[in-house]
């Protein structure tokens, strides 16, 4: 049977299970502020907030975020409500998991006539958006703030505005995405024009100018490629079997759930199934084009084949309905087969970050000793120093991927790992890069000497170290595995 033309989602029933199921999410997926790239991010809004931070290093975020307006956006909204930037942040990660699923529901009921596949479609995708998508080293959505959960967001929203063929609503759905998150919007004008099309060989050939040809080529250097290095997923010759199994299993998955919409005769889910997998064969062999050739090595950072987040976000809401409509029903016991999976994707991201809270809110003390020390840093050291830490010391115990710069509100020497994907993006920076990192490159043999070579150098007068001290340094502050010391 066909789902209803116009389904009713407004009621407040609706919303409240849609506000219960983003609580459920953000249990299972966690809330970790300063995490991986929002190292970045989160120094980006508070240094728009307070310019006089990051006076030595702001151009590791500064260069490429003059593309969006998401660091903009969030310091208005602290400035405007006078909320704390840890409740604001945690407030519009809320907000952007909220109306994923929203959107998720909107789709759910344009392709399902029954109640039950409705909710098991947002169900799946809410209990499942930890998930890594193969290759790409990305989740479906992030468990901090970051720019793609506010972009995804708008681009479900702007596939059910499409899927209603409302385009005047669609249109500027997709430029806030594009302004927020430009790589994903661009991935999501895609698909919503096979959406609307019909698709054609000629249509199809056409898909590939929405694509990254229009970025510009800049000129690449050995350190470039040496910051492009740290990032292993660029490169599709090294991709392994399952990862190639990642990209071409959900897609034979949807052909698959395309013949049971055909069956069924429900118009719009073999629609939105058909044009997915077209779109996943295009975008994979556009993304084949561009990593492979040593040419368009300089496009490899903007990553083509992460058009996969949302091959696997719709993949999930259409396996999710099928569930509901096929084994769920309307026999509530059935519902505890979503229990299991809760449970291990819950098991899952702890064991990402077992170091620290699975919900680091705003005003809980971390009892993660790297935190402690950035906010001892944060709240005692000068706003200008230039602290040097471990060129890897997001990959320490205990340390859980936390971003020196976001959390601890100070400029520090480029890190191996955060800092060389963000040169691989910039290439001006890569130079800076590998000079910083080189210098640090020997850090666990360092002795006071060498940190005084590091403040004739670059102007360093503040260190982080795992271990208790080195002599002659002056170290005010140590906990049970993290020192300070002043480089004098």
């Amino acid at each position: 049977m066909a789902p209803q033309s116009s389904p009713d989602s407004s009621g407040v029933r609706t919303l409240a299970a849609l506000f219960l199921l983003t609580l459920i999410a953000m249990l299972v997926l966690g809330y970790h502020p300063g995490l991986e790239d929002d190292a970045f991010y989160l120094a980006a809004i508070k240094r728009d907030l307070n310019p006089a931070l990051f006076p030595h290093d702001a151009d590791f975020f500064r260069l490429q975020f003059q593309a969006t307006v998401f660091d903009k956006l969030i310091a208005a909204s602290i400035r405007l409500t006078h909320l704390s930037v840890g409740w604001c942040v945690f407030l519009w990660q809320f907000a952007s998991i909220f109306f994923i699923l929203g959107g998720c529901w909107q789709i759910a009921c344009r392709c399902f006539s029954t109640a039950p596949a409705r909710w098991a479609a947002v169900t799946l995708v809410a209990l499942v958006l930890g998930i890594p998508v193969s290759g790409t080293a990305i989740n479906l959505a992030d468990q901090y703030l970051h720019p793609r959960n506010l972009a995804t967001a708008a681009i479900v929203w702007a596939i059910v505005a499409t899927l209603d063929r409302r385009f005047a609503l669609a249109a500027p759905l997709l430029a806030f995405a594009f302004v927020t998150h430009a790589l994903m919007a661009s991935f999501a004008i895609s698909f919503c024009i096979f959406l609307a099309w019909q698709a054609s060989a000629r249509t199809v050939s056409n898909m590939a100018l929405l694509l990254p040809w229009s970025w510009m080529l800049a000129p690449t250097s050995d350190s470039w490629r040496q910051a492009a290095s740290t990032r292993s997923f660029y490169a599709l010759s090294h991709w392994t079997w399952y990862e190639w199994l990642g990209v071409f299993a959900p897609l034979a998955l949807l052909w698959f759930f395309r013949g049971i919409a055909k069956r069924n005769r429900s118009p719009v889910l073999e629609r939105l199934t058909t044009r997915l997998v077209y779109f996943g064969l295009l975008q994979t062999a556009v993304g084949l084009i561009i990593m492979f050739p040593a040419q368009f090595e300089r496009l490899r950072p903007f990553e083509p084949m992460r058009f996969l987040q949302l091959v696997y976000l719709l993949l999930f809401l259409v396996a999710g309905g099928l569930i509901g409509d096929y084994v769920l029903g309307r026999h509530a016991y059935r519902w505890i087969l979503f229990a299991p999976l809760a449970l291990g994707m819950f098991y899952s991201q702890r064991q990402l970050y077992p170091a620290s809270l699975h919900l680091e809110l705003p005003g809980r003390a971390s009892h993660n000793d790297w935190l402690e020390a950035f906010a001892w840093v944060r709240q005692n050291t000068p706003a200008d120093a230039l602290f040097a830490l471990d060129p890897r010391y997001m990959q320490l115990p205990g340390e859980d991927f936390h971003g020196f710069r976001a959390l601890a509100e100070r400029s520090a020497m480029a890190d191996f790992l955060k800092d060389g994907g963000m040169a691989a993006r910039v290439p001006a920076l890569a130079p800076r890069w590998l000079r910083e990192v080189q210098a640090t490159a020997q850090w666990s043999k360092f002795q006071a000497g060498d940190f005084e070579k590091l403040k004739q150098e670059f102007g360093v007068n503040w260190v982080v170290l795992a271990q208790s001290g080195v002599p002659g340094l002056d170290c005010p502050y140590r906990n049970r595995g993290v020192t300070v010391c002043r480089v004098k």
